[in-house]
């Protein structure tokens, strides 16, 4: 099954890489939603830079780009949403801003439409309670960039019907090309669970000197083969990122396990907060 319409809200670089990946992958309509105009902008710009990349290393020719730009909108209004198939919500990640907008969404979509979060730590079942369409409520946690990572995390809630799940699952494998996993709804799902643990403790380890960021990091990446060390992808993130993961991970457990290091706590007082402001477990050139 495939869906004709789909309603992206919000348009940073998350939200403009999923729409990019529907658009250029299917025949959908694709509107990007954002209150700000500026943001729009952005996004529409940041879609180009894509595409054009994509059109420099043959994976994509111009006629094909010109006739996808016909398919996608860019606007800061949700009343486009009332046409919507699926919704798929990328804002930042705050509970209480995402059922906010849910709840407005709730309001202007058809009862045929599912709703769909790319949260990547939040209770989906806590999220879809402010609507009337629990049953047709789901997690979808792209791996950034979305129109390149080949993993997608569906995450059903507690109330969401199995064709719904089978719904998604089969889109995003035939239509998107995803690879699916499916998790149960527990703070941080897989994961952002086993992540940001692998995250934290390698902070741990710097805070306690046991080696140098960079010798920690390079532990990982030629001792276990991941594509970038612990503190690297912590940086990239954004150190209130994964501060923000590991409080909610701890809140919903209880586990002191899952404890944020102080290191990161630090970092992130001190505006410290990754590749975002030139600086946090490395230093970076503007």
């Amino acid at each position: 099954m495939s869906f004709n319409d789909i309603f992206i809200a919000g348009s940073g670089f998350m939200g403009s890489a999923i729409g990019y990946l529907i658009a250029s992958k299917t025949k959908a309509n694709v509107v990007f939603f954002d209150n700000s105009q500026d943001a729009l902008k952005k996004a529409q710009s940041t879609i180009d830079k894509i595409a054009n990349t994509s059109i420099e290393k043959g994976f994509l020719k111009n006629e094909e780009y010109a006739s996808i730009t016909t398919r996608i909108k860019y606007l800061n209004s949700l009343d486009e949403a009332a046409k919507a198939d699926l919704v798929i919500e990328a804002i930042a990640e705050n509970i209480n801003a995402k059922k906010e907008l849910f709840s407005n969404l709730d309001k202007i979509c058809p009862a045929k439409t599912i709703f769909a979060s790319n949260t990547s730590s939040l209770s989906i079942t806590a999220i879809a309670q402010v609507t009337r369409r629990s049953k047709q409520f789901i997690g979808m946690h792209f791996f950034s960039p979305a129109h390149i990572m080949k993993l997608l995390e569906i995450i059903p809630g507690i109330d969401t019907d199995k064709n719904v799940i089978e719904k998604v699952k089969s889109y995003s494998e035939s239509f998107l090309g995803k690879t699916v996993i499916c998790s149960k709804d527990m703070p941080g799902f897989i994961t952002t669970r086993l992540g940001l643990v692998l995250i934290n403790e390698a902070a741990f380890a710097l805070m306690e000197g046991l080696s140098t960021a960079k010798e920690i990091d390079l532990g990982m990446t030629l001792g276990y083969n991941h594509p970038m060390g612990p503190l690297a992808l912590a940086d990239f993130i954004g150190l209130d990122i994964c501060l923000n993961i590991m409080e909610t991970l701890y809140n919903g457990f209880g586990d002191p396990k899952y404890r944020a290091c102080p290191l990161i706590r630090q970092l992130v007082a001190a505006g410290h907060l990754g590749k975002k402001t030139g600086r946090g477990f490395y230093e970076y050139n503007s």
